[in-house]
């Protein structure tokens, strides 16, 4: 059965805001924990890694190849995915090293930001770890990227079969909690502020809804297999370069233990499960 635009619209509204419900784990924690942190980060991580190579380059693939064949779809999907593995290391290596967040904030700095003292709260902003909110940032950014293709397949499909469509949303809603987590606890850890950290996270998801407003406005008498297959594979590049050159650094420079490597797999656990019951 067909959708609507109106539904079409709030499902894929649903998913994006879904980051949101990420954030909500900074208004849980009484003072920043470098634990919380370390398995944050590997969680979040775990997540995009997992889902860039269990369903985004396979779904790319799979898009492309109803448009021009099995093999050639795996072809230029993969490219696709490489390509986007390119952009993000291009675009990091052209960034001026004081913006770049590849260097993770020293653990002295953080560990000033976490004892939560009324000294640190009342700090001028560049005595803050400035990086480590770089990291939020980006991540919110690649998080907002990526987001736009999914509001775009997420919109077609349930204008497709409306059942079709709301197991996407579902899908797409469930792994876009943890990637909340991945720009509010960065950003909190950073800035003490809970509400940026809300905020933040909050917008990154914005990108879903307008993904599927260009789709209705714009792309809707150009959008095809192709492009769509393109546009995952390449999400799913940008997400895995973000993943082992900003987020597990970061989450390994402040471990305690084990945590990074548990974050890690439980992340890809939580969505392995979504996907086998969706």
């Amino acid at each position: 059965m067909e959708g609507s635009v109106l539904t079409a619209f709030g499902l894929t509204l649903f998913a994006g805001l879904s980051t949101g419900l990420g954030s909500l784990i900074v208004f849980f924690s009484r003072k920043p924990s470098l634990k919380i942190l370390s398995f944050g980060l590997g969680f979040s991580a775990g997540v995009m890694i997992f889902i860039s190579l269990a369903e985004l380059l396979p779904q790319g693939a799979t898009e492309i190849g109803r448009a021009l064949g099995r093999s050639a779809g795996g072809w230029i999907a993969h490219g696709a995915f490489f390509g986007g593995i390119l952009i993000s290391a291009l675009i990091d290596k052209l960034v001026p090293e004081p913006e770049n967040p590849h260097e993770a904030v020293s653990l002295a700095d953080l560990e000033r930001v976490s004892a939560g003292s009324t000294a640190a709260a009342e700090a001028p902003s560049n005595a803050r770890p400035r990086s480590l909110a770089r990291v939020g940032l980006l991540t919110a950014l690649v998080i907002a990227i990526h987001n736009f293709p999914e509001g775009i397949a997420t919109f077609v499909s349930v204008m497709s079969d409306v059942s079709l469509g709301l197991s996407v949303a579902v899908a797409v809603a469930v792994h876009n909690i943890p990637e909340g987590i991945s720009v509010a606890v960065p950003v909190y850890f950073s800035t003490g502020s809970r509400r940026k950290a809300f905020l933040y996270s909050f917008a990154s998801g914005l990108a879903e809804p307008l993904g599927a407003l260009a789709v209705w406005l714009v792309l809707m008498p150009f959008i095809g297999d192709v492009m769509v297959g393109v546009m995952l594979a390449a999400v799913g590049g940008i997400m895995v370069f973000i993943s082992f050159d900003e987020l597990l650094p970061t989450a390994r420079e402040y471990g305690h233990g084990h945590m990074e490597i548990v974050g890690i797999v439980l992340g890809m656990a939580v969505m392995a499960v979504s996907l086998l019951l969706l």
